[in-house]
Order: C-alpha cells, then sequence, then structure tokens
C-alpha cells in the first residue's frame, strides 16, 4: 500500500525518473541492435571481462573469427570485413553495457539512500520487483541470442517477444513506483474509468504483437498500405487447413505466421485508435491536472505512432527503415506508459 505519510526527497523523485528514462532507452537500443542485425555480434556474455571492448587489432580478430562460427555470418553476412562487424559490435556493445551502467544507476544510490533512510520499506520492496524483473529479462536475452547462434542466422521470434515483454514489465513495474512517489491519483472523475485499463490490456496485447513482428520480420512480407499487397485479409489466412501451430513455429519457410501477425498487428491498432480516441473525448471535460496531461498525451502519441506505422510499413525496401522503425517502437512505448501514468492519476487515492 502506498504511503502518504512517508516524503520522499526531490532527489529520490529525480533518481526514479532517471530510471524510468534509461530502461526506456534500454528497450530503445535492443530495437536498434534487431533493425542493424547486431544482436549476435558479440557470442559471449561475460558480465565482468565483457565491459571492456576488444582494445587491439589482434583482440577485434579474435572476436571476429567467433562471429565468423555464428550461422547469421554464414548464411547473411559472409561478406563482411572487420570494419562491417565492428559496425554491428558497436550497438551490440552499447545495448550490454547500458545495462551494466543502469545496475549501477540503481545500485549505488539506492544503497545510499537506504543507509541515510531516504526510502522506506514500500519503496524498497517496489524497486525489488523492478530488480528481479530487470534480471528475468537479461536473462531471457542471453537465451534469445544463443537461438541465434546455432544452426539459423537469427534469434527466434518467440524468445525475443518474451524478452521485450519482460522488458515492457519492468518498465511498467518502475511507472507504478513513480507514480506512487509522486502520490498520483485522487482525480474526482464522475463516469467509470474501465475503458482506461481495457484499452491498456489491449495496447500490452499489441506490444506482444509488435515483437512478434519484429522477430518474424513480419513488416517485410507486406510493405503497402492500407492494403497487404492488394487483399485486405492475405488468402493464406482465407485456407483453414493454414491454421496449424506447425504453420506457426516455422515461419522462417512459410508465409502464413508473417500474414497473421502483421495482419492482427494492424487490426489492433485500428481498434486502439478508436477507443483511444472514445476515450478522450469521454474524458477530456472532466479529468484535470496530471490526468489531463497524460490524456491528451495518449492521444497525440497514438496518432504519431499510427502516422509512423504506415510510414515504416510504406517505406520498406528489404529491411525495415531504421529511423522509422526504432521511431515507432519508441512512441509506441511512451503510448503505453502514458496510458498507464493515466490510468493511476484516476485512481482512488489512499490513505
Amino acid at each position: 500500500m502506498r504511503s502518504k505519510s512517508f516524503k520522499y526527497t526531490k532527489v529520490i523523485r529525480y533518481w526514479l525518473l532517471l530510471g524510468l528514462v534509461m530502461l526506456i532507452g534500454q528497450v530503445i537500443l535492443g530495437g536498434i541492435t534487431r533493425l542493424t542485425g547486431s544482436g549476435l555480434s558479440i557470442t559471449r556474455w561475460d558480465v565482468i571481462t565483457g565491459v571492456i571492448p576488444p582494445l587491439n587489432a589482434e583482440e577485434w580478430i579474435e572476436a571476429f573469427e567467433l562471429y565468423k562460427a555464428t550461422p547469421q555470418y554464414h548464411k547473411i553476412n559472409s561478406t563482411f570485413n572487420i570494419a562491417d562487424f565492428k559496425f554491428i559490435y558497436f550497438w551490440e556493445y552499447f545495448h550490454r553495457l547500458w545495462v551494466r551502467s543502469l545496475g549501477f544507476i540503481f545500485l549505488i544510490p539506492f544503497v545510499f539512500f537506504l543507509a541515510k533512510k531516504k526510502i522506506n520499506f514500500y519503496l524498497v520492496k517496489r524497486l525489488g520487483l523492478v530488480v528481479l524483473l530487470t534480471i528475468l529479462t537479461a536473462s531471457a536475452g542471453w537465451i534469445m541470442v544463443q537461438s541465434g547462434l546455432v544452426d539459423r542466422p537469427w534469434v527466434n521470434a518467440y524468445k525475443l517477444t518474451i524478452h521485450f515483454i519482460l522488458a515492457i514489465l519492468v518498465i511498467a513495474a518502475m511507472v507504478k513506483t513513480v507514480a506512487d512517489v509522486y502520490n498520483y491519483g485522487g482525480e474526482k472523475i464522475l463516469i467509470s474509468t474501465k475503458l482506461v485499463p481495457i484499452i491498456i490490456l489491449i495496447t500490452f496485447v499489441q506490444m506482444i504483437f509488435a515483437g512478434l513482428m519484429s522477430g518474424m520480420r513480419a513488416g517485410l512480407y507486406y510493405p503497402s498500405w492500407p492494403d497487404m499487397n492488394g487483399e485486405f485479409i492475405p488468402d493464406v489466412l482465407c485456407i483453414s487447413e493454414n491454421w496449424t501451430w506447425g504453420n506457426m513455429i516455422n515461419y522462417d519457410s512459410y508465409l502464413f505466421a508473417p500474414a497473421f501477425i502483421q495482419f492482427s498487428h494492424r487490426m489492433l491498432a485500428y481498434l486502439l485508435f478508436v477507443l483511444t480516441i472514445y476515450m478522450f473525448f469521454n474524458l477530456k471535460s472532466i479529468v484535470q491536472n496530471r490526468g489531463g496531461i497524460w490524456l491528451k498525451s495518449s492521444l497525440w502519441l497514438l496518432i504519431v505512432q499510427v502516422v509512423l506505422g504506415v510510414l515504416t510499413v510504406l517505406n520498406v525496401q528489404g529491411k525495415i527503415p531504421l529511423f522509422l522503425g526504432v521511431s515507432h517502437q519508441l512512441v509506441g512505448v511512451l503510448y503505453f506508459i502514458s496510458l498507464l501514468f493515466l490510468y493511476y492519476s484516476l485512481r482512488k487515492q489512499k490513505a
């Protein structure tokens, strides 16, 4: 239960906000790593020694030779030279370094604040949950990487999605912590707010499909809008015999799964667009203060998100455009965060 009696200092609040921003940055770096094909460039996970990248030509050659043993190199990047390898190595290294930095930014101030009694037991529990989910996310990330180092040149789409969703849960746990520390709640509204958690749930499901879209590279198969290569519903989805789990697993060799995932992703986007507009016009004259800010933010972020999604699809040329793809992911995460803050601002204030 939240405690209104305990006063958190500005330093504590800014520290938690910094943590939230860094968590968002971590997810975005993961998107860049994915879109640049960098995730399999570092074949080892050395928690301590991995902080130091190759420092001379000999060490770079050693790292490159390890990468040459991967399926991704043999099946996709066999023309790579050392300069090409350094580019993808940079993004994966930066991604991992960011995680380590995040740990220090949390751990050292946490110990200091705890010793100085600047935080209470409630905040210790909330941050403990964030740390636990972060550890699970990192573990799932390494399992995901391992799936791309044997036989196939890409990580498994389902393991990537688990890694992504765990990262989203870390952000959600941090948002809850920030909302409580900033004492969100107490908006006086006269109508039911059940629509807000419903939209949050649908958005979470949409995040799952977003992870599968990325893992299956489903966006490459239907680079058109509003149709999908001239069809509203792809023909492959209209054949009942195609609806098998085997086709969902063998997404690399058969079109059914990418078509199903992209179609579902589009339909959920349309549904969220309608529901968010409906929510906005039903709450705009009632919700004030923080809630009003997050309500407006949700609407504008979704509009931008839809535009970015359409532009991303229309600009696919053999690969997802990096800037548009990463921007689409960032705005999607921010939209989800805005909904969470909106929900917490509408809850009943606790004593």
